[in-house]
């Protein structure tokens, strides 16, 4: 009897011992999600298949959003310089809007994700292309590698060397700590080259054209002849702008393909239980809508991107809040257990997936140089073009391809008067000191040149 109470002493005490043992282990880094972002360049936010395009092919990016959590208004902020594809990056890894620091490169002494995701315990990976992106903060991944983005861009299988070097890292890991891996590919990016495969997935002849097709842009919006632009020639025309679209279609199943090589990777091996998939673009892209070919616009099809979020704690759902692209730092921050630094511009989405919070933004600003302002709210989009003095208002609920434009329609004077208003103050809080009207506007009037004239002869470079 006395040898089973010493026994029972004995367990009682070794219980006590070991339970905030356990307890501690269940909050320790180990325990955290994996985080695999998949970041694409270029991809419009309704290219994906379950995202109801009606002819593109993306079975693998159909099972993130059928599974997971998709932003349908998800939004680059804008650029100061044509390549957009730099200050979103920037934006993206310092979770800050690009007004914050001087050029198109965010300083490496700020916050940054891939030091906050470090700094949870986790082990930091990106791979991606080297142009146009945020080198100083990819500098402060613990692995952090380049790909040709030519031989990516033109060798038939877009996405395939970034998703070859990462499971490879996959099969070869042994750190215990939890990955946050950064894939930024170069895709669907011009030049577009996709093998045979992908380009007899479509039927050229018969692929839509964008229901706010135009063959010009109807007036100067600043940026009318940037590199992008150049890509097809004046009026653009149905037969150009289908080519256009195969091939932009085709790069995109093929980064879908691969993309799915490695989600099927991380089944396989079990990674997937405990892995938040994530993706999302840098920007969209025009490819003939309003007469546009680039992202050098504050229209929806160029400024909004898809995100996807996919994992454990992540509900089935959708919705139609107004986020950034700079919100995915502190959202992953927070949906692995960890706190976002202070000082970003960038809001956590975490509330929303999990619906225990409202959406943090009433109203949304863009902006591109000097020449393109625009804000947004729930359902209207007001867009400024100061050196030209061109207003357009579009009403995105009943207009969601912004062709109606409702800046001089009796009745809406006082809408484009307060969301004007509130532009300024979306200007004054980040420090945008462009003004929305000019003395001497110039002429809107846009004189292309001829048909059939590319010159100079443009360069992939962003």
């Amino acid at each position: 009897m006395k040898l089973a109470l010493n026994l029972s002493w004995l367990i009682a005490l070794v219980a006590l011992a070991v339970a905030p043992a356990i307890t501690m282990a269940a909050d320790t880094p180990q325990q955290r999600p994996n985080v695999i972002f998949l970041f694409a360049d270029d991809h419009r936010a309704d290219a994906i298949g379950a995202l109801g395009h009606p002819v593109v092919k993306t079975p693998h990016l159909d099972t993130l959003v059928r599974s997971g959590f998709t932003f349908t208004n998800a939004y680059c902020l804008g650029a100061n310089v044509g390549a957009v594809c730099t200050p979103s990056r920037n934006m993206l890894l310092s979770g800050r809007a690009y007004f914050r620091w001087q050029g198109p490169q965010a300083p490496a002494d700020g916050p940054s994700f891939p030091a906050a995701m470090k700094a949870a315990g986790y082990e930091t990976y990106h791979e991606g292309k080297r142009g146009n992106t945020a080198i100083a903060l990819q500098k402060q991944f613990e692995h952090n590698q380049y790909i040709d983005e030519n031989a990516d861009r033109t060798g038939g299988e877009p996405g395939k060397i970034i998703v070859d070097h990462a499971i490879d890292f996959l099969k070869q890991r042994t750190d215990a700590r939890p990955l946050f891996m950064y894939l930024a590919f170069g895709n669907p990016h011009d030049p577009r080259v996709a093998a045979q495969k992908y380009l007899d997935l479509y039927e050229r002849d018969k692929l839509p054209l964008p229901k706010n097709f135009l063959s010009m842009h109807p007036f100067d919006n600043g940026e009318p002849l940037v590199r992008d632009e150049r890509l097809a020639s004046w009026p653009r025309t149905p037969e150009e702008i289908r080519k256009h679209l195969h091939e932009y279609y085709a790069v995109i199943s093929a980064l879908d393909g691969h993309i799915g090589r490695l989600l099927a990777y991380c089944r396989e091996q079990g990674l997937a239980e405990n892995t938040i998939f994530i993706y999302s673009a840098d920007h969209g892209l025009a490819v003939g809508s309003h007469g546009l070919m680039g992202k050098q616009s504050l229209y929806e099809h160029s400024m909004k991107s898809p995100l996807i979020f996919s994992g454990p704690g992540i509900p089935h759902g959708k919705s139609d809040a107004l986020a950034y692209l700079m919100d995915i730092f502190p959202t992953t921050c927070k949906l692995a257990g960890t706190e976002p630094p202070a000082g970003l511009d960038g809001k956590s989405l975490r509330g929303i997936i999990q619906s225990d919070s409202p959406n943090p933004r009433k109203t949304l600003f863009l902006a591109y140089r000097d020449v393109q302002r625009a804000i947004r709210d729930e359902r209207y989009k007001l867009i400024r073009y100061p050196q030209v003095n061109v207003t357009q208002l579009f009403d995105l609920q009943a207009d969601p391809d912004e062709l109606q434009n409702l800046a001089s329609t009796p009745g809406q004077q006082e809408r484009v008067a307060q969301m004007t208003s509130a532009l300024r103050q979306w200007q004054k809080e980040l420090g945008d000191k462009a003004p929305l009207t000019v003395d001497k506007p110039k002429s809107p009037a846009f004189d292309p040149p001829l048909p059939g004239i590319k010159d100079p002869p443009v360069k992939a470079v962003n």
